[in-house]
């Protein structure tokens, strides 16, 4: 099952890495919340619509790997270490495991259904599952409470979200299946 790396996969984990990084700066920040509302997710459930899980996972794992070294790539361009290990550290970590999982509950079908529900499962519940229980842990708030600062209020646009990605990454994949064709 092992794979090699080819220049697509590298291209690709590069485009969805520095797409997270740029919709990072759309942030809009809440007066009851440690956490701002972002676009990152977006970017998160169309690798995961997109991507292979490698590419999704890679592309991740570089944007990550990207603000630990201290690019400004995080909500607000925010960087370093220490934002993975800091209160929205777990949500950083979702945005890894739920484009492999979104990448993974489509991989078969690229159907606008399946998308859709992979994009709520991963994109939101995982998403949201890591980024509040990590939020809780750090701040000492207690899991409740974190869900409430956390992940309540971000859900409707959460829901938009995973419309919007479906939509786009449909057109994406169409474009990307003509190109790989010519």
């Amino acid at each position: 099952m092992s794979k090699k790396l080819n220049v697509k996969d590298m291209v690709y984990s590069a485009l969805f890495a520095t797409l997270t990084a740029v919709l990072s700066y759309v942030t809009i920040p809440l007066p009851f919340s440690p956490i701002p509302i972002t676009a990152q997710s977006l970017a998160v459930m169309l690798a995961g619509c997109v991507l292979t899980p490698l590419q999704a996972a890679l592309s991740m794992i570089t944007f990550l790997l990207m603000g630990a070294i201290g690019l400004p790539v995080f909500s607000g361009g925010s960087a370093g270490f220490g934002i993975i290990v800091g209160k929205t550290g777990g949500y950083l970590i979702g945005y890894l495991i739920g484009a492999v999982v979104i990448s993974l509950l489509v991989s078969k079908t690229k159907s606008k259904v399946v998308m859709l529900l992979a994009c709520l499962f991963g994109g939101i519940v995982v998403v949201h599952a890591l980024g509040s229980a990590w939020l809780g842990y750090v701040t000492g708030m207690g899991i409740e409470k974190a869900i409430m600062v956390g992940s309540v209020p971000f859900l409707p646009g959460d829901l938009l979200k995973s419309f919007a990605a479906v939509v786009i990454a449909v057109r994406l994949n169409k474009g990307i299946v003509k190109y790989v064709q010519a």
